[in-house]
């Protein structure tokens, strides 16, 4: 009963109505980021499935008219666009919706029919620095297009069929293989590579912000207990001091697997929205000579599922299970890391400077698998990199992905024995009175020495 009281009120300070209100904003704000995304990715889905080109033609003849039919007759909307002299930003004043526009300059024509190479002038409006702003809007559809009926053009004069100049413009047909272990599938090495990075870009963020929060939160409950004197209280009244520190280590982790939860659901909706709605509508309005290169892209795009499944990059329930098993207890050796750093703590602003260990722990790690494998690392590295526990949490699912379980279950072993010395330090030092009197008093014999020296000058 007085472990549950204990539990309560340690419980009561972690998760209060600050902590919910902040994580009703934070999970507001991935759910706007993950509609922005979305927005963002449906308005390239939007401008893939509806062609839409801007051409100002300052040629005029009937070459160029016929080709802007062609265009049209394949469901191509197209915009006329007029421009006087060199004043391009005419245009964009005039029809403000236009991002980009190419003009088909006087002499087109001519160069066409007279086998030669035309030229054709490129016209963009830069509105923004953001990432998705250069996906949209650009001319590089508009000049697909049309070098693909001059090719066509120029091939006829030349007594060349439109089947041979698809083959003379793509003499090989390439069927890509993927190969993981001894399973192998037929997709695209990059796209398989491109959809586990967004899928496995979710865990590792988790994990790095959970930490970093259950970190801070233990660490500001010891220290402030210890600077206020309450710890004093709390460890004198009739209660063993191990149930004080595991009702505290309990607590934070209750209050970890809530922020869990929520960034679990935020960064969901996020990646959701960041992955748009590819659907085959995409290929319903492109021009007739591109749509069956456009569908079978489309196609293996939606079959990514099955080839993941047949390369064995799928995990299961039992896999998740795991994964969770660890994560539980990398949050465990957080915690017994933040009992020792809160109580080395003897003033509010030596708080906030604990953290920086856990985080260099934490950073060092994860930047390292996001950029490279580990194990292609020199020795030494790769030594350093594999001692930090938190290391094994963020290729976890990784190494069950690819069937290197003897990675893993070594990472995890690893992390409990680590866990088990940090804890045996930490049940040591909460027992002794040693957590009402240690500190780390650099700064303080620093400023010390410096006044000393002031008062001998």
């Amino acid at each position: 009963m007085k472990f549950i009281n204990l539990l309560k009120k340690e419980l009561s300070e972690l998760i209060n109505k600050q902590m919910l209100i902040s994580l009703v904003f934070i999970l507001a704000i991935f759910l706007l980021m993950g509609n922005v995304m979305k927005s963002a990715t449906n308005e390239i889905v939007s401008d893939a499935a509806n062609p839409k080109i801007n051409i100002c033609d300052m040629d005029n003849t009937d070459f160029t008219n016929e080709m802007l039919s062609y265009f049209r007759s394949n469901g191509t909307e197209i915009s006329s666009i007029t421009v006087t002299g060199d004043d391009y930003a005419e245009a964009f004043r005039k029809q403000k919706d236009i991002k980009s526009f190419v003009i088909i300059p006087q002499g087109f024509s001519e160069a066409v029919l007279s086998g030669k190479k035309p030229e054709i002038l490129s016209v963009g409006k830069l509105r923004s620095l953001s990432a998705f702003s250069s996906m949209t809007g650009g001319t590089d559809g508009t000049v697909s297009l049309l070098n693909g009926y001059v090719s066509l053009k120029l091939a006829e004069q030349q007594g060349i069929s439109k089947e041979d100049l698809g083959t003379i413009e793509a003499p090989l047909t390439v069927k890509e293989h993927t190969v993981v272990a001894d399973k192998s599938a037929e997709v695209s090495l990059s796209f398989i590579s491109g959809k586990m990075l967004m899928q496995n870009m979710l865990l590792p963020m988790v994990v790095l912000i959970l930490i970093m929060m259950t970190s801070q939160s233990l660490i500001a409950s010891i220290s402030n207990e210890k600077i206020d004197k309450t710890l004093e209280t709390l460890l004198s009244a009739p209660v063993s001091r191990g149930s004080v520190i595991t009702a505290k280590m309990l607590a934070a982790a209750i209050a970890a697997l809530l922020n869990a939860g929520v960034m679990m659901i935020g960064f969901s909706s996020y990646t959701k929205g960041m992955m748009g709605s590819m659907t085959s509508d995409i290929t319903s309005a492109l021009p007739a000579d591109t749509v069956d290169n456009a569908k079978e892209s489309v196609s293996s795009m939606l079959s990514s599922g099955d080839a993941m499944r047949q390369l064995g990059l799928t995990l299961g329930a039992a896999d998740y299970l795991l994964i969770g098993v660890q994560l539980f207890i990398t949050i465990m050796i957080c915690l017994a890391i933040s009992i020792i750093l809160g109580a080395l703590v003897n003033d509010s602003k030596s708080a906030q400077t604990m953290l920086l260990p856990i985080m260099m722990m934490v950073m060092i790690p994860w930047i390292v698998t996001l950029l490279a494998d580990v194990n292609s690392l020199p020795t030494a590295a790769k030594l350093i990199i594999w001692a930090i526990p938190f290391t094994h949490t963020f290729t976890a699912m990784p190494n069950l992905m690819f069937g290197n379980y003897a990675e893993f279950w070594g990472g995890l072993i690893y992390q409990i024995i680590f866990f088990a010395v940090v804890m045996f330090f930490a049940l040591k030092l909460f027992k002794s009175d040693k957590i009402l009197t240690i500190s780390l008093n650099l700064g303080q014999k620093s400023r010390f020495k410096k006044s000393r020296k002031t008062n001998e000058d």
